[in-house]
């Protein structure tokens, strides 16, 4: 049966560095897993709208490919804004052991990475979009920990992660 482990946070939380970072902790392991961000499988402009649905069939693709290689562990980055977005990722990877860790960091901090890493057109908006989606993660409660990604390396912070999930215990 499968793991997973979902790290979820406002934009410039750090969810897609954390991501890789487990990675290759994981690796470093032997510890065989799927890494997967969720939100770049549905980057696309769809004159349907439908980007939402085709990445969470792109989602299901990924990890019905990675099971049948024999993975049980996978990770996702996904800001996570409601019980049925995390029920979906659920159902999708049917997990006897799931966890949800969200990541924070100061409203300073969290803006500043945005900024430094959308310098294009929607850049502003991206920004004015931080506090709001933080707030929705906040109300929602979804997280089964949370972990401070602020003044500290990475690696620390994806270990921290990954202890809390479990997945170092083996």
């Amino acid at each position: 049966m499968e793991q997973l482990l979902i790290l979820t946070g406002t934009m410039g939380s750090g969810k897609s560095a954390v991501l890789a970072e487990a990675s290759d902790i994981l690796a470093e392991r032997n510890i065989q897993h799927a890494a997967i961000d969720v939100d770049a499988l549905g980057l696309a402009h769809l004159s349907s709208g439908a980007s939402d649905p085709v990445m969470w069939d792109n989602l299901r693709s990924l990890c019905r490919n990675y099971s049948q290689l024999g993975v049980t562990r996978f990770l996702l980055a996904r800001a996570l804004e409601s019980a049925s977005e995390l029920r979906l990722c659920e159902e999708i990877v049917p997990a006897k052991n799931s966890k949800v860790c969200r990541l924070t960091a100061s409203m300073a901090v969290i803006q500043r990475r945005v900024e430094l890493r959308e310098p294009g057109i929607s850049g502003g908006a991206y920004v004015a979009r931080v506090a709001i989606l933080n707030s929705l993660l906040e109300n929602a409660h979804l997280e089964n920990f949370i972990v401070r990604n602020e003044a500290r390396p990475l690696t620390e912070v994806a270990i921290e992660v990954l202890e809390k999930a479990g997945w170092l215990a083996d």
